[in-house]
């Protein structure tokens, strides 16, 4: 049986904005960190602190900027990394995001 992939950008014509755009988000970096500790993962088995369906909002924008490949298995979509095709398209970008220190939790003003 062969995997369905969902449709991808190809990154030869993605612009780095979008990227550093679908890269600024606090949950989807989380979600790229996790990926990239996983390998792969779906919106039920990444563990962050939103509803699954804002996972899958989230998993969703981080395809179709280029980040990351989602395929079908079963009824579950399998998000990994595009490690290779960032690097090729956008060298070292994501392994200096990947490497930077996570952002520092702040306390609410109160």
């Amino acid at each position: 049986m062969q995997d369905t992939w969902l449709p991808q950008p190809d990154l030869a014509e993605v612009e780095i904005g979008l990227v550093l755009q679908a890269l600024a988000d606090p949950v989807r970096l989380q979600i790229v960190r996790l990926l990239d500790a996983a390998g792969e993962g779906s919106c039920t088995s990444l563990d962050v602190p939103v509803k699954r369906s804002t996972v899958s909002h989230h998993l969703r924008t981080l395809r179709e900027s280029g980040v990351v490949a989602t395929r079908l298995v079963g009824n579950s979509r399998l998000s990994r990394l595009r490690r290779d095709d960032l690097e090729s398209r956008f060298p070292g970008l994501l392994t200096s995001v990947l490497a930077a220190d996570p952002p520092a939790v702040r306390p609410l003003a109160g």
